[in-house]
């Protein structure tokens, strides 16, 4: 996966975007149907938008019905790691890049079988990679 990739706030202020930076940096997220990868059905594999991992594969993409991507796994489980979200009045399990700490959204256990999970993550997390060229990195 590589090594692990730490910046200083202001680093990350520049190389994200307004909107990456307060959804991976800050724990935000966009609103539901916004997303560009939402309704997505490229071939490839989705990278971090902060540090270029690879997170989730476009064959375990589905359509969840809540207007954001959606994983039944990550590629490798190595490649997340995950907290418990307290925010907002909820439990819920926070899922982050583990290479760089990016906040990538929730998992949930109400997904497809055989896992039974949900990777519900923001479109402003991730990058799609063709899958010929995915094998890059930042």
């Amino acid at each position: 996966m590589g090594d692990r990739i730490e910046r200083s706030d202001e680093e990350w202020r520049r190389r994200l975007t307004p909107e990456q930076y307060a959804i991976c940096r800050q724990k935000g997220t966009e609103p539901a149907f916004t997303g560009r990868y939402w309704n997505c059905k490229d071939d490839g594999v989705y990278r971090c938008a902060c540090c270029g991992a690879e997170l989730f594969d476009s064959r375990d993409k589905y359509d969840s019905g809540t207007g954001w991507p959606s994983f039944t796994r990550p590629a490798r489980e190595a490649a997340l790691r995950t907290e418990e979200d307290r925010s907002h009045g909820m439990v819920r399990t926070e899922v982050l890049c583990a290479r760089c700490d990016a906040h990538l959204g929730h998992v949930f256990p109400d997904g497809p079988p055989p896992a039974g999970l949900r990777y519900c993550i923001n479109s402003a997390a991730l990058d799609l990679a063709p899958r010929d060229a995915a094998s890059g990195s930042r």
